[in-house]
């Protein structure tokens, strides 16, 4: 049977019926479907909470950041009373979308037309509208969205009965409660879109079995497969952990942090948060992808990253993070040659999926959320 006739769905739940020690690469029409992209945004990224990024890149009222959640423009600002909240970011009027980027605004102002909204979604003001009987400015809101903080990360989600994310990640939040998540502080971000699907890329960050390879120009040599540990995913993600080199000084527990004990100081998180959050978790720093489709063979990427507050005041932390971030960027091109490469394979009418490794578990836990989500199963 030719690939563009098989139903992707079916073809993943098959795939996912094996147990993890016969367990196999996901198929090629999982990633290269408008059939299945359209099934993630329809029961993944409708339903699910999205990551937009960081609270401290929003530390003033009249914050903003903007972001497209399946197909919903929404806007994401700190208010007047300094709380964080989500809206449409979609006029009342002739529906324009209304802020763009990320910036900082005394108000919400449409460009096309002029209304203009308070911080809390509320009209405040639209020009010329006095000769029309039926207009009140009192009944036009703009819709809000549900948004909640989670250790220093902010959630949108467009499913008004998920449960509460602090309810989901509790075992997070447990595992990792001696880096004190909430208080790193973002020092850069990026978007980008690369030309892959956004699961090839969210399943190159969930194993570190391609570091010695796709990596050997730079921290591939870092990396003993011998020292990576791959527990069984849990129902809202999934992880594994890395030893880093104590030659990298901020990848270390900070001398003041007392929280965390023996081998913990240098141990590295790799934190797969479902649908799309990627987080690289160290006593010292972080760094993270959020990841949402533009079409089978494109992903949108919201990349940042930063330093423990444990940090903050070493004269030569922030030199040590530039010199990484350099290095990161560097990582960022090997990964994007090696799954951009990994995407035109999985076009080839002869590509199928082979046997996984003992490395890749996070990826068969990956499948088993994603199926269990679009077939209707619970997790």
């Amino acid at each position: 049977m030719a690939k563009d006739h098989i139903d992707p769905i079916e073809a993943l739940r098959q795939n996912t019926a094996a147990p993890f020690e016969q367990a196999r690469a996901m198929p090629p029409e999982v990633y290269t479907t408008d059939a299945f992209m359209q099934a993630e945004l329809d029961h993944v990224f409708s339903k699910d909470w999205y990551c937009v990024g960081r609270a401290s890149a929003l530390p003033n009222p009249g914050d903003y950041l903007t972001c497209e959640l399946a197909n919903q423009p929404i806007a994401v600002i700190r208010d007047r009373e300094s709380d964080v909240r989500a809206m449409s970011n979609v006029c009342l009027h002739r529906m324009s979308t209304l802020l763009h980027g990320r910036g900082n605004t005394r108000s919400i102002v449409c460009p096309y037309h002029a209304w203009t909204y308070n911080l809390d979604g509320s009209l405040r003001g639209a020009p010329a509208m006095t000769l029309n009987e039926g207009f009140c400015k009192d009944q036009y809101k703009l819709p809000q969205i549900k948004c909640e903080e989670w250790l220093g990360w902010v959630f949108v989600t467009l499913n008004p009965d998920a449960p509460p994310v602090a309810e989901q990640l509790q075992q997070v939040e447990d595992m990792v409660a001696g880096y004190d998540m909430t208080n790193y502080t973002e020092t850069f971000y990026e978007e980008h879109v690369w030309d892959t699907n956004w699961k090839v890329l969210a399943e190159n960050f969930m194993e570190s079995y391609h570091l010695p390879v796709c990596h050997a120009g730079t921290i591939g040599g870092l990396s003993k497969l011998e020292d990576m540990i791959c527990p069984p995913g849990l129902p809202a993600f999934n992880y594994h952990t890395i030893l880093k080199d104590e030659t990298l000084r901020i990848a270390m527990a900070h001398d003041s942090n007392t929280r965390l004990k023996g081998e913990e100081r240098r141990t590295t998180f790799l934190l797969a948060i479902y649908p799309s959050l990627l987080i690289t978790l160290t006593p010292g720093y972080f760094w993270y992808l959020s990841l949402h489709p533009v079409s089978p063979g494109q992903v949108h990427i919201r990349f940042g990253g930063g330093m423990s507050d444990d940090y903050k005041d070493d004269p030569d932390a922030h030199e040590n993070f530039e010199a990484l971030k350099t290095l990161l960027d560097e990582v960022n091109v090997e990964d994007r040659g090696c799954t951009e490469k990994v995407y035109n394979g999985l076009c080839s009418a002869l590509s199928a999926p082979g046997h996984l490794s003992h490395l890749e578990r996070p990826n068969y836990d990956f499948a088993q959320y994603l199926n269990a989500r679009i077939s209707g199963e619970t997790v």
